[in-house]
């Protein structure tokens, strides 16, 4: 175990180290800086890159995501946890199968779509604009939030919506007041799966968003041209890197608790 824990660390920590070494140095080998040098973090930000204006991107469109991805992910859970009709259980399978499509198969006939070229002439332009990345990271973490959240409203008992209708709650009001608080570990968890995932993703977001004002920073970083635009951006990519992934380790580790919690509340009967 401490052999695969170290082997997952190192990446992290030599990204760490190479973005702190002086942009000199380049690909230097030393497994520690010295000196040790924030330039490679000023030039991050540095006006040709537009890092910052990437990272607001990042943040709009992993927010939008994951927000409605909660909104029709909870509802949908909730009445193929609760609701009985024929084909329930092919309804969910179906609903993960979509999520088994590989990305690469899909952007082709998305990019036809959202470009209005034949035959979607009749579909918006939405090059460039952040539905065009929104709405197929939707397409790959609804089928991961109605899963999780399904088996999460199952273990819940239904005596306790049916208890606080006997009290004068509508079934509305039950849902939201007594089931939703309970199942706050798994929508907490989803949550954070969903908007990891729409935060590190790139091959969509390289494909939609052409224009530098609406680069995610994934792609931002792939199209650094170093601090001065001659130098190697090596220590400028890895201080981008440590930027991006630093706060999601950090987000990670504080809730790692309510992430496993609700990871393996669905399991329990």
């Amino acid at each position: 175990m401490a052999l695969i824990v170290l082997y997952c660390i190192i990446p992290f920590y030599w990204m760490i180290v190479s973005s702190l070494r002086d942009p000199s140095q380049g690909r230097s080998t030393q497994f520690i800086p010295d000196p040790v040098s924030i330039a490679n973090f000023k030039g991050v930000f540095s006006g040709q890159n537009n890092f910052g204006r990437s990272l607001i991107n990042s943040l709009i469109v992993s927010g939008a995501t994951t927000i409605l991805t909660l909104l029709f992910g909870i509802v949908a859970a909730y009445a193929l946890a609760r609701l009985t009709f024929k084909g329930k259980g092919l309804v969910l399978w179906v609903i993960m199968a979509c999520s088994m499509f590989p990305v690469i198969i899909l952007i082709p006939p998305l990019l036809k779509m959202f470009s209005s070229t034949e035959p979607f002439q009749w579909f918006p332009r939405w090059v460039d604009t952040y539905q065009a990345v929104i709405v197929p990271y939707l397409s790959f973490g609804l089928p991961l939030a109605v899963w999780n959240l399904t088996a999460f409203f199952k273990q819940l008992p239904v005596e306790l919506e049916q208890a606080a209708m006997v009290d004068g709650c509508t079934p509305g009001v039950a849902f939201r007041k007594v089931i939703l608080p309970l199942a706050a570990p798994g929508v907490f968890t989803t949550a954070i799966i969903v908007f990891i995932g729409a935060w590190n993703e790139y091959l969509i977001a390289l494909t939609f968003l052409q224009a530098a004002d609406r680069q995610t920073a994934t792609v931002a970083i792939s199209k650094f041209t170093g601090t001065t635009g001659f130098d190697t951006p090596y220590g400028t990519i890895m201080a981008a890197g440590v930027i991006v992934t630093v706060p999601l380790l950090v987000a990670v580790l504080l809730f790692q608790r309510r992430i496993v919690a609700g990871l393996t509340a669905g399991g329990v009967k």
